[in-house]
């Protein structure tokens, strides 16, 4: 449960708490990352109201939020956009990260290009002041995985001088065959008060990921399956990719629920380096400047066999050949103004951001002259072949992004308080290429200047102390055919446009001891495009989605807390001349979430069993909604104890707290999430695990 008098980063630029912004936020906090073992950020939508996400391999960490998904949910890196997330994101463990931030809804003031579901904001652990704390986890499960995190922060012995540091180094076994991913994290940040009213910070961070990639599990008909069909995971008929045959009923077939189908030689990887400094000045007491420049590369690759499509003439898989490499370079600053003041008489905070940033992409991808699919294997233990020669094609991209925002909230009474805020963009796109016969490719090269405008308008009422009304209106755009960096004359260059309605209260109980949340939403995006087949999208239409989202949590009496909460969403496609009444894939009308844990403090040793339970709804793998995701529920559950350093003959250790989880406690065959990329195959959800973990701090 997001804790209500915490500050969100992402939601607003006017320092507020989450009860008093006018918004929906979840804030999934370091500590629920470690009590509920979320070990990537991907896991930790579990946290979050109505969110799911899913590790496509070649999108992995994407989300869907309210009747949006992929790209049109903004992925944020302490507060920095780096692009579309189904190009930008990768795998990341959660050990470094202070908390995860889901704002929920049309959001482009905050973060511009894309935040139409809204936005996932990743907050690294900072510096703190006082006595040097260090911190260690080890974790390992029963797939062979192993998890390991050093961490260390505090006061150094130069007078004003913090920091903080951060290492990682695990590797995450897929119930794949074969599949895995190396995950390696570096990150250190320092904090110097200058004086009482001037600070400034450096911050360096290295990621690394490498491995093989699950890219689905294909759908067979029900006919080749037979005895060995899997019930309960998808219904419905699905269109083979590469001839155009239906294949229906369709199912997954128990043979299959370890198998990969990629080539032998596949491998997807990438390497990030963020740098950042800047600085925080109070000129005067009601004033606050601050600036940040920060520089982000990144080189990312693939090379898998992707797709794979069941053949009804010859029983087989049908396959394809793709790798890309990007090369990411990023520069840019953001400098803010905070002013508390008065207008009228009436108590109001002023703030305002200048936004300036460059982003330099260059693919390296497959132009594959060859006919497809590249080769065809066996359904049951297929030979994994190799990938074959490579012909590159490259594209560049270059956008240019100036952006000016400003937010304000007048206190109109002590009880009553108007907010809103604009956005002026400029966006720049410069793209060319060459493809790998040294042809141009058509439409290339070109140029392409936005000029978006967004805005938000809302206000709060707090009726009672700690109890907070809110009603909000807020809009946001993005490319209306693809994601910035594939956009290409030809079709259209327009930019969609969304608004969202939303209603709701939040309210603090018993000092603290409860706290729920209600919203009630409506939102609209117009000029949209969707595709038809892998050539062809269809005309503009919209998406309409209305939803209420229900969240709480109490502690009765020490040591029990219960927490649960819910998310009901319509989203339907209207005027479109092929999907009009359909739903967008990945979007669940129900997801429900619930856990309880008990803490028997009073032992010499402090033990603490909880569990969770999360429901999901039906879902549609394509625009189309001719294959269903099934519905499903899973359950985990885990015990720690908390061993004090006095016993363990080191005082200095606070205490090492050792974890038993089980994850899928019934061993639940589901489907998690789909990639419209590739309509012949799903993703399915890991089995019934099992893990032990080992954490101290002192």
């Amino acid at each position: 449960m997001t804790p209500l008098n915490t500050v969100p980063q992402s939601a607003t630029r006017l320092s507020l708490p989450v009860i008093q912004t006018p918004a929906s936020i979840d804030m999934v906090t370091a500590q629920t990352i470690q009590e509920q073992g979320y070990r990537t950020t991907t896991d930790t939508a579990q946290g979050a109201v109505g969110v799911l996400a899913g590790d496509s391999a070649g999108a992995p960490a994407n989300f869907s939020m309210r009747g949006f998904s992929g790209s049109q949910v903004n992925t944020l890196y302490n507060g920095i956009w780096t692009g579309p997330s189904d190009i930008t994101s990768r795998w990341m463990d959660t050990a470094d990260l202070a908390r995860v931030e889901y704002l929920k809804g049309p959001s482009a003031l905050m973060s511009g290009l894309n935040a139409i579901g809204g936005s996932v904001n990743y907050v690294s652990k900072q510096p703190t002041s006082g006595p040097i704390q260090h911190e260690v986890d080890f974790s390992a499960d029963s797939l062979g995985s192993l998890r390991s995190h050093f961490g260390s922060g505090g006061s150094t012995a130069v007078q004003g001088l913090d920091y903080r540091f951060d290492a990682i180094g695990s590797k995450l076994n897929s119930f794949i065959d074969g599949d895995f991913r190396d995950l390696t994290g570096l990150a250190g940040q320092l904090n110097y008060r200058v004086s009482n009213d001037f600070k400034t910070f450096a911050a360096i961070e290295y990621k690394k990921d490498s491995g093989h990639a699950y890219w689905g599990t294909p759908l067979v008909p029900l006919s080749f399956a037979g005895s060995h069909a899997v019930n309960g995971v998808v219904s419905g008929t699905a269109v083979n990719t590469f001839d155009g045959s239906i294949n229906g009923p369709v199912t997954i077939d128990s043979r299959t629920l370890q198998t990969s189908y990629n080539v032998a030689d596949n491998s997807t990887g990438a390497h990030e380096l963020w740098l950042r400094s800047g600085f925080a000045w109070t000129p005067l007491a009601n004033v606050t400047v601050k600036d940040q420049v920060y520089s982000y590369q990144a080189k990312r690759n693939w090379l898998d066999s992707e797709t794979y499509a069941f053949n009804n003439a010859t029983s087989t898989i049908d396959r394809d050949r793709f790798f890309v490499t990007h090369n990411q370079h990023i520069i840019g600053n953001n400098a803010d103004l905070t002013w508390d003041g008065w207008f009228f008489g009436l108590e109001n905070r002023f703030a305002a951001q200048l936004q300036a940033s460059r982003n330099w992409i260059t693919f390296v991808e497959e132009g594959n002259p060859n006919s497809f699919p590249d080769d065809t294997v066996s359904v049951i233990n297929p030979s994994p072949g190799l990938y074959g020669p490579e012909f590159p094609d490259t594209r560049n991209s270059r956008l240019t992004d100036i952006a000016g925002s400003f937010e304000d909230r007048l206190r109109l009474t002590s009880a009553f308080a108007l907010i809103g805020g604009a956005r002026l963009e400029q966006l720049t796109l410069d793209r060319s290429g060459m493809n790998f016969d040294g042809s141009i490719p058509t439409g290339l090269p070109f140029s392409k200047t936005w000029k978006p405008v967004s805005y938000r308008a809302a206000y709060t009422y707090e009726l009672v102390p700690d109890l907070m009304f809110y009603s909000m209106y807020a809009t946001a755009y993005d490319p209306a055919v693809a994601a910035i960096f594939s956009v290409t004359p030809g079709t259209t260059l327009q930019l969609t446009s969304s608004r969202l309605y939303e209603t709701g209260a939040k309210q603090l109980l018993w000092q603290g001891r409860a706290e729920w949340t209600v919203a009630a939403y409506d939102i609209r995006q117009r000029n949209v495009f969707v595709p038809v087949n892998t050539t062809t999208v269809d005309v503009a239409g919209e998406v309409a989605t209305r939803g209420i989202e229900l969240a709480g949590a109490v502690r009765l009496f020490d040591g029990l807390r219960l927490w649960g909460n819910a998310a009901f969403t319509h989203a339907r496609f209207e005027n479109f001349d092929v999907w009009t009444g359909n739903t967008p894939p990945n979007v669940a009308p129900i997801i429900v979430n619930a856990g309880a844990s008990y803490r028997f403090d009073h032992w010499r040793w402090p033990v603490e069993f909880g569990g969770s339970v999360r429901h999901v709804g039906n879902r549609f793998l394509l625009q189309d909604n001719a294959t269903t995701l099934l519905g499903y529920t899973t359950a985990d559950a885990y015990a720690f104890v908390d061993i004090p350093g006095r016993d363990l003959a080191r005082p200095e250790i606070e205490n090492l707290r050792l974890t038993f989880r089980v994850r899928n406690l019934t061993n639940a065959v589901y489907a998690q999430w789909a990639d419209t990329t590739y309509p012949d195959q799903i993703l399915l959800g890991a089995p019934r695990t099992y893990e032990i973990a080992a954490a101290a701090k002192w």
